[in-house]
């Protein structure tokens, strides 16, 4: 006889460890998955916790835990980011925190009270995955499971598109992630000369009116008051784009200073002023991989250790204010970040992630010798149908 399966909302301090800690029951499991990159978990306790997340300031969040006799099976969060409503001018909920084990009935109970629980408050649309926002991580992996994913990218076993879709969630976007190996970029022809995508960037370079600097680690606090301003406007009209506060932003740049490399981090200004920013960070999920979620007592002598095999950086950050577009601004980003990249020791660049629906952006990522290696999925359900809790 099949146990009795619950699900139960989060509520207490050691309700939400068993949330936190539920991953590892996933995937460090029978079978061990060798591609899953474990949470710092201290990390993920401030992430969750309403007193430490400015995201909870203007969002509502639910945990849930599925459980049989007392044995968690599954997790999943329901989200209403009111930021996103009144951006948008719409009732959308979300789900994000998504894991389960290979148990039908629990996914299917977990996406249902997920459901319910946004529908109950009048949303009429869910979408996810999306831990919490499309500022997070988020979208589910589809394609190129044969890989860890990069810093802040998102992992699942397959059988998750399965669970969702049989649920009734349909495509609402994919998202992109381009790999660019230093022997595929496009930098040079034939012949020796310049490629094309070289000569646009350093016509660009010369022509686009602006100056192009490193980001000043002594300022550091100013520049991300000045990404932050850059980092609203030039992603306001991207679908699924919700303005971050400056409470957010700043958690998510003092979050991962330490792991940045100030060679890296590019801004282009107008007279002062910035009108683009591109931030790329070395793949600290090398490390992490070792890491098993715990920094001590130990820890940080072993990332260390694991640093020095980083050959990877993801383009993690990359816009211009819509006025400046059009200009080549984004292939000076791109072209600087590879070449100063491959001089320190990188070879690989993941560019992640692009919209689907960004023709410009996917033209100059595979004009540059970029290919899409990874792709992610949103998916949404509206909710007519759906009366509310049950």
């Amino acid at each position: 006889m099949t146990a009795r399966l619950r699900i139960v909302p989060v509520h207490t301090p050691s309700d939400r460890m068993r949330f936190i800690k539920f991953p590892w029951k996933v995937y460090r499991g029978r079978e061990r998955d060798p591609y899953w990159v474990p949470p710092l978990i201290f990390e993920r306790k401030r992430f969750f916790d309403p007193l430490k997340n400015p995201f909870f300031e203007h969002a509502e969040v639910q945990l849930f835990l599925a459980e049989r006799d007392g044995e968690t099976v599954g997790t999943i969060a329901a989200i209403i980011n009111h930021s996103h409503n009144e951006f948008h001018n719409e009732q959308a909920g979300f789900f994000g925190c998504f894991e389960v084990l290979d148990d039908p009935e629990a996914a299917c109970a977990l996406l249902d009270t997920a459901v319910s629980w946004v529908a109950a408050r009048g949303m009429t649309i869910i979408r996810g995955p999306a831990n919490f926002s499309t500022n997070d991580e988020c979208g589910l992996l589809i394609d190129g499971f044969d890989s860890p994913p990069v810093v802040m990218m998102t992992y699942n076993p397959p059988r998750y598109v399965e669970y969702i879709e049989r649920f009734g969630f349909r495509k609402a976007m994919d998202l992109y992630a381009y790999i660019v190996e230093q022997e595929n970029a496009n930098l040079r022809r034939s012949d020796g000369r310049p490629s094309k995508f070289v000569r646009v960037a350093e016509a660009a370079r010369q022509q686009s009116g602006v100056t192009f600097r490193k980001v000043r680690m002594h300022e550091f606090d100013l520049e991300v008051d000045r990404a932050w301003q850059v980092y609203n406007r030039a992603w306001e009209r991207n679908w699924g784009f919700v303005p971050m506060t400056k409470a957010e932003f700043y958690k998510l740049a003092h979050g991962l200073k330490s792991f940045l490399d100030p060679d890296l981090l590019f801004v282009a200004e107008d007279n002062g002023e910035p009108v683009g920013i591109s931030v790329s960070l070395p793949d600290i999920n090398i490390p992490l991989l070792h890491m098993n979620g715990r920094l001590l007592p130990f820890g940080w002598a072993r990332f260390l250790w694991w640093r020095r095999k980083i050959s990877t950086i993801r383009v993690m950050i990359m816009g211009v204010v819509p006025e400046y577009r059009g200009r080549g601004i984004d292939a000076v980003f791109y072209y600087d970040t590879f070449r100063i990249g491959t001089s320190k020791g990188y070879n690989r660049a993941e560019m992640s992630w692009i919209l689907e629906s960004n023709v410009q952006m996917n033209r100059i990522l595979r004009s540059f010798g970029g290919r899409v290696y990874k792709t992610y999925r949103m998916y949404e359900l509206p909710l007519d149908g759906h009366s509310g809790e049950r």
